[in-house]
């Protein structure tokens, strides 16, 4: 399967799945990690020289690492995400669409009213906090390759960005000087 011709081949069940003994036969031209390490680094080597694009693992995984974190903060606070947020969104929501109607003098069909009235759920919450994650993740990543391109590859850049919180934050604690 690792060698059929695709747009993207995503490695999703093992370790060292793309070596050097296979890497010139992929035939994709991205390779998303959604394993933890499918790619060996001399495969990774063959594979960016042939201008395939990895996305790689330290990035991809951290969608499910990040909703974890949601749910242990919200685990810790005991409160639902929105659920303080919730009734005054709806009442503002109320106030903007008895707004619309009035200026135009005509009643918001009942479907829509109910689908404008209805405020995020829960689900919504945790989707829109996952997207900005992870778009704000992947341009940080993107920043460092652009602004250092010797990374070489998106993994490369990943790495940095990681080591460069992981010494802000240590630095922060009083760790490091």
């Amino acid at each position: 399967m690792l060698e059929v011709e695709c747009d993207i081949l995503v490695p999703a069940a093992l370790e060292n799945q793309i070596t050097l003994a296979n890497a010139d036969r992929v035939r994709a031209r991205f390779v998303a990690e959604a394993a933890n390490g499918p790619t060996t680094l001399g495969a990774d080597e063959s594979l960016t020289k042939r201008n395939v694009l990895i996305i790689p693992d330290i990035f991809l995984n951290a969608g499910g690492v990040t909703v974890s974190y949601f749910e242990w903060t919200k685990n810790l606070s005991h409160i639902r995400y929105g659920r303080m947020e919730k009734r005054l969104d709806e009442m503002f929501r109320e106030r903007l669409v008895s707004t619309i109607e009035q200026v135009t003098k005509t009643q918001v069909p009942e479907k829509q009213r109910r689908e404008l009235l209805t405020g995020a759920e829960e689900i919504d919450l945790v989707n829109s906090g996952l997207e900005g994650t992870m778009q704000n993740a992947y341009r940080e990543i993107r920043a460092a390759l652009d602004a250092e391109p010797k990374h070489g590859n998106l993994r490369t850049a990943a790495y940095a960005v990681a080591i460069q919180k992981v010494a802000r934050a240590y630095t922060e604690l009083g760790v490091f000087p």
